[in-house]
């Protein structure tokens, strides 16, 4: 589940006026509900005493994650290449890269961009706690007994990979929302750079000008969220050739 805090009493009122909705959408397969902070130990700091505790939610180790469907692409004979690759079913999730090389193919129309992201691990065993989001930024426990922070959201950088005082700021901000994370220590501290498309949607779909080959990028902050889907849409393209992407999904969209 997901704890978020509530700053003030009109936070609270709009997320009790939300739990009848969240009912109705979700089937009453998830809860979205009111809670009382203090039934959350020290996990978690709200003004009002108060939070929204969600179960429409779910985690993941990041870079585990990735290493396991890399592992899985090459057992079922993809390669997967952070070099250049051409070929009948070729698939361009290159990331901000690839977005930089649409904005080329666009006459100089800004298609998408990279957004710098800093965060840290902690070292602090919450596993089976579960994950915070509060002023912009997410907690979320591992079950090696580690917290991922983060995260800072930068349009302007220099260098894509290096981590400075505002990430310092993330950490407090961090020990603040989350008392248990108050003595935790920092084990490590990591920059990325997340593809931006201008829609802020996934761009998929045939590549603009390689014939035959594909796009698979953008995505931004909802980019583990839609994964699945991404993954079932490109499959289904490229295996079976049926063609079930979104209008606005598709690369001529961001191009026109």
């Amino acid at each position: 589940g997901r704890a978020q805090p509530l700053a003030d009493d009109e936070a609270v009122d709009r997320a009790r006026s939300r739990s009848g909705l969240a009912e109705e959408l979700w089937g009453g397969r998830f809860t979205w509900e009111v809670r009382e902070a203090a039934a959350f130990g020290d996990l978690v700091h709200s003004p009002t005493g108060l939070v929204v505790f969600d179960t429409l939610t779910a985690r993941l180790h990041p870079r585990r994650a990735i290493a396991a469907v890399l592992g899985a692409l090459e057992a079922k004979g993809a390669m997967v290449s952070d070099q250049p690759v051409s070929g009948d079913a070729a698939v361009h999730a290159t990331g901000f890269e690839g977005l930089l090389e649409l904005n080329g193919l666009a006459g100089g129309r800004i298609i998408g961009a990279g957004v710098k992201g800093q965060a840290a691990v902690l070292k602090c065993d919450l596993r089976g706690r579960p994950q915070l989001y509060a002023e912009g930024l997410h907690i979320v426990p591992h079950a090696d007994a580690t917290v991922a922070v983060g995260s800072t959201s930068e349009r302007q950088w220099d260098d894509p990979v290096s981590t400075d005082e505002q990430l310092d700021a993330v950490v407090k901000r961090a020990r603040a929302i989350c008392p248990s994370l108050r003595e935790a220590p920092v084990l490590e501290r990591w920059a990325g750079i997340r593809p931006r498309a201008r829609s802020r949607a996934p761009i998929l779909g045939p590549h603009p000008a390689r014939p035959g080959e594909f796009i698979a990028n953008g995505g931004f902050k909802i980019g583990f969220g839609m994964a699945p889907l991404v993954a079932t849409l490109m499959a289904d393209l490229l295996l079976n050739g049926v063609d079930r992407i979104p209008p606005e999904f598709r690369p001529e969209a961001s191009l026109s």
